[in-house]
């Protein structure tokens, strides 16, 4: 008999729509398991244990949050089963996969949170499927970490990522996809079969990690026109500004010093609040704007998701208070967030 217990959160797979709404509804997340029951003959062998700390839409979700579900977690002692299934809305998905596979990252057991793109009674539904695929690596791949089975819909198979690897759906849609597009492994609907990204070896362990999520990390997004002096920087300790795909942002004055990176990364510095970069690959050869930024004080979060870099320094600034902690943290690849570039040597230019 195998145990396997399943933390119903809320979002789209535990909800119902009704008259042109969707919500989430009280029997909806149970909805689930009777599915898998009436599919699988091997449903009998496997004892379900069921918890419910939550039940919101992800949208709703803020690390506060995280930290309810990591408690209910803990209080069942999750060494004592053979995997861990949470399931989750997709709104937010990213970002609390990353914040399970960091926090989690010491436990021998494998857990999966699985998503659905429509309510399970909708005929297009993916939520069953990807349960049934996390079921599935639990009873046979077996692998200790945090993973995301997602079937897009124009996909025969389903595709397994690392939670730590996972990116935000693109826009207007609702697909997932790993960072740099490279998920973990894929599985046809009778095995799996590996997709050329290797298994994830811990380095040393760090110490154990509280469930603290700094609430004084404030997250900026570069746009043309973006205009720093509406920014406030009161009850901040860093801030960590987006990149255009190339690694770049606004670093010229010519439309005005309040459109400039680089003069807020001064501003910045004056109240004491760090200014980090992400997503960039590290590489040989960078874009000017990019080493200016460096030039000018920026840490970049290099080889990382966006969604990554963000929980990582929530966690960072969460449990550590010494700046020589919090950066060995954010360089430490934790538990497999790092992407290697695959065509030329990193290079050691900037911070």
């Amino acid at each position: 008999m195998k145990n396997i217990l399943v933390v119903f959160t809320g979002g789209t797979i535990g909800s119902i729509a009704h008259e042109g709404t969707i919500k989430p509804g009280e029997e909806a997340p149970f909805q689930l398991l009777a599915e898998y029951r009436q599919r699988h003959a091997n449903a009998e062998d496997i004892r379900f244990k069921t918890i419910q700390p939550m039940r919101i839409l992800s949208e709703n979700l803020a690390p506060p949050a995280w930290k309810i579900l990591i408690a209910a977690i803990e209080a069942e002692q999750p060494e004592q089963y053979d995997g861990i299934i949470v399931t989750h809305g997709t709104d937010t998905l990213a970002y609390t996969a990353a914040a399970l596979g960091f926090y989690f990252y010491r436990l021998r057991r494998p857990m999966l949170l699985v998503s659905s793109d429509y309510p399970l009674a909708h005929a297009q539904a993916n939520g069953v499927d990807n349960f049934v695929c996390a079921v599935e690596f639990i009873l046979n791949v077996k692998e200790s970490g945090v993973f995301v089975p997602y079937r897009n819909q124009r996909q025969a198979t389903i595709q397994v990522h690392r939670g730590v690897r996972l990116v935000s759906s693109p826009q207007l849609g609702g697909d997932f996809f790993s960072v740099r597009g490279e998920s973990y492994l894929e599985f046809d609907g009778h095995r799996f079969s590996r997709t050329g990204l290797a298994p994830f070896t811990a380095q040393a362990e760090l110490p154990p990690l509280k469930p603290e999520f700094s609430g004084r990390i404030l997250m900026l997004k570069p746009y043309p026109g973006l205009d720093y002096s509406h920014i406030h920087l009161e009850r901040t300790d860093a801030v960590l500004h987006d990149l255009y795909h190339s690694g770049t942002a606004c670093t010229t004055e010519r439309w005005g010093e309040n459109h400039s990176l680089p003069e807020f990364i001064a501003r910045c510095r004056q109240h004491g609040v760090e200014v980090y970069l992400a997503p960039a690959l590290k590489s040989t050869d960078a874009y000017e704007s990019t080493r200016f930024l460096l030039k000018e004080g920026a840490r970049m979060i290099w080889n990382m998701s966006m969604e990554a870099a963000y929980v990582k320094l929530l966690l960072a600034y969460g449990n550590f208070n010494d700046p020589s902690r919090i950066l060995e943290f954010i360089e430490r690849d934790v538990a497999g967030e790092h992407v290697e570039w695959p065509d030329e040597p990193a290079s050691d230019y900037g911070r």
